[in-house]
């Protein structure tokens, strides 16, 4: 039983179980290593000076994170039309594309198969995962590492194979199963970065 079964189990109304939520929440997010947050902007200002992309992948909850960031890092951080922009793309957001490579080449591809339309020396790869061991997130990754490029993970629960994949790991680390938590962990550091790169993008250069 993970912690967010046993504090529903231990409360009969949502004023105490909100705040032993909010409090775990709280504990995950000091535990969060900032210097991989750090290491990450340096990876995507890295690709937006040699003006590169960064993708990004994720299923179900993560899916959207992975969309919600490219958004805001890419037209949300966007402050002046003379600066070099950060080159963004969600990999999650054709369906059309999405649905058409796992009918016929299985679900396993639906990154693999868009990133070798795509992909080029130098981009990174920001790869989304509670668990860390979706079989297409995992694909992805190795495939971007065979080519020598940077892969960028965000994961939670144990970390699963992803987390010895990446460069980078941001690691919420909890008990299996706790998808809200982790996911709400990321979504807050998607818009930690945001702010970040909308403050500083361009004061130095």
């Amino acid at each position: 039983m993970n912690n967010i079964e046993c504090m529903i189990n231990d409360f009969t109304e949502i004023k105490g179980y909100a705040e032993n939520y909010l409090r775990y929440i709280s504990e995950l997010i000091k535990k969060v290593d900032t210097n991989a947050i750090a290491s990450f902007v340096e990876e995507l200002e890295k690709a937006r000076k040699n003006e590169n992309i960064t993708f990004f992948i994720g299923n179900g909850g993560s899916a959207a994170t992975a969309s919600h960031m490219a958004n805001d890092f890419g037209i949300g951080s966007c402050v002046a039309q003379n600066e070099k922009p950060y080159r963004v793309l969600a990999l999650t957001d054709n369906m059309a594309k999405m649905t058409a490579i796992a009918n016929d080449y299985g679900y396993d591809k639906v990154f693999v198969e868009q990133l070798k339309m795509h992909y080029k020396p130098g981009d990174k790869l920001v790869a989304i995962s509670a668990s860390g061991n979706s079989a297409n997130i995992i694909a992805a990754a190795e495939w971007v590492k065979k080519r020598k490029g940077t892969v960028i993970g965000l994961v939670g629960f144990d970390g699963g194979k992803l987390k010895y994949i990446c460069d980078i790991v941001i690691h919420i680390a909890t008990r299996k199963g706790e998808y809200g938590p982790v996911e709400d962990v990321h979504a807050i550091l998607g818009h930690l970065i945001y702010t970040w790169l909308r403050s500083k993008k361009g004061k130095h250069e």
